[in-house]
């Protein structure tokens, strides 16, 4: 799922815009069945998790500190509709790139329908370690420069968090499992880095295109091909 995908209609132009990126189900017990002492343990229904990712074109401008925008919260629920979230305060995560490591974000719960809302800024996923910019970095070395795996990994601000050759594999095969092995995105750099260095930047959903930008570009567009 892109970052840009199907934004809520009701939404007034102009607002900070988020989306459901995914709805983790998990289930929660109750008061009894966390008490050793009790004499059987009683399950409360499946509560959801639902992390959202910004889809403001302000944000993803170059310049902009995008770590920032975890800090506004969004009364509306995207589940229910109310506007009935509250602030269930802040939690961090980690984030690597050359100029974060670890990041601040809200969470809210909504108060009509139960459900916890994280609220992350646009290149941070869920569930991941590093940010979508130190991705980025890394296909730049590995496919426009030519680099090895092994020196491919782009630099970080915790420099005991540089990835494994193998990690950056990971990334690379999350948008190309092509056979031979990650030719299509070869191509798709190499038509990238060409539009690049002849000063065009198209806009891929709320992104503009720059170096910093290809990794959540190629997620928007993927698997369509790159053609001129």
């Amino acid at each position: 799922m892109s970052p840009c995908n199907s934004l809520p209609a009701n939404l007034p132009p102009g607002e900070l815009r988020y989306l459901p990126w995914d709805i983790n189900r998990k289930e929660r017990l109750s008061s009894r069945a966390r008490n050793p002492r009790r004499s059987r343990s009683v399950r409360e229904p499946e509560t959801a998790t639902v992390s959202l990712i910004p889809c403001s074109g302000e944000d993803c401008k170059r310049g902009v500190e995008w770590a920032a925008c975890a800090g506004q919260l969004l009364a509306q629920c995207p589940l229910c509709r109310y506007d009935s979230i509250q602030s269930l305060g802040w939690r961090s995560k980690q984030a690597h790139d050359s100029s974060h490591d670890w990041i601040r974000y809200r969470r809210g719960e909504c108060q009509q329908c139960g459900v916890t809302i994280t609220f992350l800024p646009a290149f941070s996923l869920p569930y991941t370690h590093y940010s979508l910019i130190a991705r980025s970095e890394a296909l730049r070395r590995r496919f426009a420069e030519g680099r090895s795996w092994e020196n491919a990994a782009p630099p970080l601000k915790d420099p005991d968090r540089v990835p494994s050759p193998s990690t950056l594999r990971r990334w690379c095969y999350s948008l190309d499992f092509s056979r031979p092995i990650f030719s299509f995105l070869r191509r798709a750099l190499k038509t990238l880095a060409q539009w690049l260095e002849c000063g065009e930047s198209p806009v891929f959903g709320s992104l503009r295109l720059s170096w910093p930008t290809v990794y959540p570009c190629l997620r928007i567009v993927w698997p369509w091909p790159l053609r001129r």
